[in-house]
């Protein structure tokens, strides 16, 4: 599996950017989708993930705020970020795990095994 992210740029306080990830490869139905974010000087932090069948999870400070959505057709996932505050920049990672449909969620970036690049949103205030 291989993973193609890009959306990023440059976009003030309050406005929206969506996030792409294009995966490549059969399989992306058996894929849980999730994406990490990583801010100057920190560690890679979890943000939202997407089963297999559609169910959402997101970390509390972007719940409201950020949707995580899939289209199995395209082999696509998509991360829409609304009202963005500084504390958003970051390089945004997009992250699959093949999985059975009753999987739990996975918060942990070790347990994805396939990364795509990573594209770097920045937000001025």
């Amino acid at each position: 599996v291989q993973l193609q992210a890009s959306g990023g740029g440059l976009v003030q306080a309050g406005d929206s950017l969506r996030l792409s990830c294009a995966a490549s490869g059969p399989t992306f139905a058996r894929l849980a989708m999730a994406w990490f974010r990583q801010a100057p000087g920190k560690e890679r932090f979890f943000v939202a993930a997407i089963s297999r069948n559609g169910a959402t999870k997101y970390t509390d400070s972007v719940k409201d705020r950020f949707t995580i959505s899939r289209d199995n057709d395209k082999k696509t996932v998509y991360l829409q970020l609304s009202s963005l505050k500084p504390d958003d920049t970051a390089v945004y990672y997009c992250a699959a795990v093949s999985t059975i449909i009753t999987a739990p969620f996975r918060y942990n970036s070790d347990d994805y095994p396939y990364w795509g690049q990573g594209t770097l949103v920045t937000v001025s205030s």
